[in-house]
């Protein structure tokens, strides 16, 4: 190692002073030109995206913003302010809870519809093998809340089938979602709608997003929810709020005082 430029190397952003370029781009050509969508992309995969591209994965952005208090990551920004974090720590704690049980499922559902699309198998099977990998769920299809259906999945199912129908994608994703979502229901004798997750999963597949980033992209999108909430928060006060109100009690399993 010769000199410290050698420490790190990135193809994202060159700068020196006076000048910053993203991906070769200058920012100044970038600002004002480009959405925030399509400045997503640009940073993630060196390209600039169509316009028709850039709305596809914007709808996705959209639709996952919030699901409200009882959210696990938005309870978590909640109760942080009341602790007293500022809006960052508040962002930087829910943002840490978006993990593999909640927040997870878009990257699996993108991992799940790769592996469908590159078998030969049909999709019972593949389903099945899925579940000897990684356990009994199914990642993108039903919903503890919204039954019977996720009113986010359809619509943004339609704006996939018509940028499939100019050609701005190619719908094959969609259909592997939907062969998924017809398997569930034979499997479980009723409805098994295909969630939030499993449609951005979509999109993010259709858009050739890798699985990885998918995670990434929905926890961009729910910090807007996040940061909402903990704004609220704190314009609302209190203080030291726990999950449930102080006249509630768990439920205590351990041992009781011996009586004489």
């Amino acid at each position: 190692m010769s000199d410290v430029s050698d420490w790190w190397s990135t193809d994202i952003i060159d700068m020196a002073p006076g000048q910053i370029r993203m991906r070769g781009h200058p920012i100044e050509d970038l600002i004002g030109a480009v959405s925030f969508p399509q400045m997503i992309w640009l940073m993630t995969r060196g390209g600039l995206p169509s316009e028709a591209e850039a709305r596809l994965l914007e709808a996705a952005l959209v639709a996952a913003v919030d699901h409200g208090p009882q959210a696990p990551s938005i309870a978590a920004a909640r109760m942080a302010v009341t602790c007293g974090l500022p809006l960052n720590g508040a962002m930087a704690s829910a943002v840490n809870m978006l993990d593999d049980v909640h927040g997870g499922a878009g990257e699996q559902a993108v991992t799940l519809y790769a592996r469908v699309s590159a078998s030969d198998d049909p999709v019972p099977d593949v389903l099945d093998a899925w579940r000897t990998d990684h356990g009994p769920f199914i990642p993108g299809f039903g919903h503890r809340f919204h039954k019977p259906v996720d009113p986010r999945a359809p619509r943004l199912l339609t704006l996939v089938d018509e940028a499939a129908a100019v050609g701005t994608v190619s719908g094959r994703f969609a259909g592997i979602a939907r062969e998924i979502e017809a398997a569930l229901a034979d499997e479980k004798g009723k409805p098994v709608p295909m969630n939030i997750d499993g449609a951005t999963a979509v999109i993010f597949a259709e858009l050739g997003f890798p699985a990885a980033l998918a995670r990434g992209l929905f926890c961009l999108s729910r910090s807007v929810g996040i940061l909402s909430h903990a704004y609220e928060q704190q314009q609302q006060g209190g203080r030291n709020k726990g999950p449930t109100p102080p006249g509630y009690r768990w439920t205590y399993t351990g041992p009781r005082p011996i009586e004489d």
